[in-house]
């Protein structure tokens, strides 16, 4: 019980990013062609385009580690006070988030670009909590 409360806001951040990365991922599974066929239409007329599949198993498999990486972090805080996976899982959650801000500026999508840096900002406060 002393690592729930000792470590409380992490935890809170850690289940943020599980939702959010887990949900995504998984959804990419589930619904591959759609969102193949949503993003090859948003990323044609930019030097993505043909890279779009290549680019979209990438995120899948960022995001996929990203949420992994943060449930594990979030036992093993749970469990032993250690913060090592949670840490990990932070900054893979940040490089997703970067990777997916980068798409959306080169599609000149700027309000999906400023509704990553809304999911961004925890992430990056979770690696600074995180640091030692």
């Amino acid at each position: 019980m002393e690592g729930i409360t000792k470590h409380a806001t992490e935890l809170l951040l850690l289940l943020f990013l599980i939702i959010t990365f887990l949900q995504s991922g998984i959804d990419k599974v589930v619904d591959w062609k759609g969102n193949l066929s949503w993003l090859t239409g948003h990323f044609s007329k930019t030097p993505l385009a043909g890279a779009v599949p290549l680019l979209l198993g990438t995120v899948l498999v960022s995001e996929l580690a990203a949420g992994i990486l943060s449930g594990i972090g979030l036992f093993q805080i749970m469990r032993s006070g250690s913060t090592s996976f949670a840490f990990y899982g932070a900054l893979m959650s940040c490089i997703s988030l970067l990777m997916l801000l980068f798409g959306q500026r080169i599609a000149k999508d700027y309000v999906g670009a400023k509704t990553i840096v809304v999911y961004f900002i925890p992430a990056v406060f979770l690696v600074f909590l995180l640091q030692q």
